[in-house]
């Protein structure tokens, strides 16, 4: 007779909530002598800046935040000759956040939530 699977319990993150730009832009401005349209104004470029460079086949690395790429997935080809724009399945941006972020994660504490 087979016994039914023993359960198990693993560690989830509970999330408290979004932070969005506008949560963003108040952090920054408190901390900072810039006005709410300066601090949109460069984390709006910021973006672009970060798109265009990845667009031009670029590495974007932000040292206190991390590095971006572009990575492919594709399908395989017999000859360097045979891969093509219809070779490719998707693309995705990597994000390796920096080790200052990776510091913070190593900082948090936990605690268990019934």
């Amino acid at each position: 007779m087979v016994s039914p699977p023993e359960t198990k319990y693993y560690p989830c993150a509970v999330h408290q909530g979004e932070d969005d730009l506008d949560r963003l832009v108040d952090i920054v401005v408190s901390q900072s002598t810039m006005s709410r349209a300066d601090c949109y104004g460069v984390i709006i470029s910021l973006t672009k800046a970060i798109g265009e460079s990845l667009a031009a086949g670029r590495i974007v690395k932000i040292d206190n935040l991390g590095t971006f790429q572009i990575t492919l997935q594709g399908l395989p080809a017999d000859s360097p000759a045979d891969l093509g724009k219809s070779s490719i399945k998707s693309a995705k941006i990597i994000y390796k956040p920096s080790r200052n972020l990776k510091q913070v994660v190593k900082q948090l504490s936990y605690k268990r939530i019934r």
